[in-house]
């Protein structure tokens, strides 16, 4: 309606056919992402994507190594990185006021659905149902799989931990400089062929970084998240901190130290991290004068790597023994059906 001229396209392909794209937006459900976005990025094309930047692990390498190639501006659009909130934890974290970080624990709850009834359908007249479909496997369409429920089943989402894990996991990468875990392990209930579970937990260990210690990550998530952590209440999520010398729970707006007497009269270090012009603004600036992006693909792809890396271990039944520069689970050469995936004839993105 505010641009009556704009051209509207069903099928992506057709908007590089235009020779004046500055770059393109992607807010696909996840398994379309890196559809679009590699052929962006091939084309040197700057990209603004939707967390989780892919819908598997080799997806999200493979941008961020098309990226490296084509330098061109990315962002991924976890936009809580960019709330000032975020860069007063990560300097109170990195001041050393807890001491040294060496347990995380990260969670997120509700909002996870079950598919009792799939009843398939004629689409609307209004819904391009191949185009949508685009890479996964073809199946008839249903409501149950459509609008927001694609998010709870394998074939176009990875549930909770994938719709919300590079909004809080984000925090502790940032903080600890963390980048590749060594070792993966989640718990949950029986393991669905199609569809993501109700709750979830997943266990990360990340190595040292410098001086910095080595780190367990753990992520909740839907009906297994915490109520308490270290004898403290928590909400339905947020992130803890537990350092050698306190804890600090924070979520996107807020953030408090512990023991609560200890820090009664705790003074933040002066803010060193800049606030940011906004994330959707990062992006389009950096488009026009080459400035910085915050969330990169280059960041944001590892993020992206590490969270998926929770549904492959869940799914596989097994401890995951992590070879990052590799991409491979070197304990369990099965995963690498789960690592990459199988793609519908003519969508296949290499």
């Amino acid at each position: 309606r505010k641009h009556p001229g704009a051209k509207r396209v069903t099928d992506y392909r057709e908007v590089f056919e235009a020779s004046n794209i500055d770059g393109i937006v992607c807010s696909t459900p996840d398994h379309m992402h890196a559809v679009v976005v590699s052929a962006a990025l091939k084309r040197g094309l700057p990209v603004y994507c939707e967390k989780p930047l892919t819908h598997s692990v080799y997806e999200a390498r493979l941008l961020r190594q098309l990226n490296a190639q084509a330098r061109v501006p990315t962002q991924m659009g976890n936009q809580i990185h960019s709330g000032a909130n975020y860069r007063r934890v990560v300097e109170i974290v990195r001041s050393g006021a807890i001491g040294a970080v060496e347990r995380v624990h990260v969670w997120q709850g509700g909002g996870v659905r079950s598919f009792p009834n799939v009843k398939p359908s004629d689409p609307p007249k209004h819904i391009h149902y191949d185009q949508w479909i685009g890479p996964a496997p073809f199946r008839p369409y249903s409501d149950a799989h459509f609008h927001f429920n694609w998010r709870y089943w394998w074939d176009f989402g990875g549930g909770q931990l994938a719709d919300f894990g590079c909004h809080f996991m984000d925090l502790p990468f940032w903080a600890l400089e963390l980048r590749h875990p060594t070792k993966v392990a989640a718990e949950g209930p029986k393991v669905h062929p199609e569809t993501c579970p109700l709750g979830l937990i997943v266990r990360y260990d990340f190595p040292a970084r410098g001086s910095m210690p080595p780190v367990k990550l753990t992520w909740y998530d839907g009906d297994l998240i915490p109520k308490k952590i270290a004898d403290q209440p928590v909400p339905a999520n947020g992130v803890m901190f537990v350092g050698t010398d306190g804890m600090m729970f924070a979520d996107y707006s807020r953030y408090r130290l512990f023991p609560t007497d200890k820090f009664a009269s705790f003074k933040a270090p002066a803010e060193s991290i800049p606030n940011s012009i906004g994330h959707h603004a990062e992006w389009i600036k950096a488009c026009k004068d080459g400035s910085p992006t915050t969330c990169n693909f280059d960041y944001s792809g590892a993020l992206t790597e590490t969270v998926l890396l929770g549904t492959v271990a869940y799914r596989l039944g097994k401890t995951l023994d992590w070879d990052a520069a590799n991409l491979t689970a070197t304990n369990a050469p099965e995963a690498a059906k789960l690592i990459n995936k199988e793609y519908r004839k003519g969508w296949e993105v290499v």
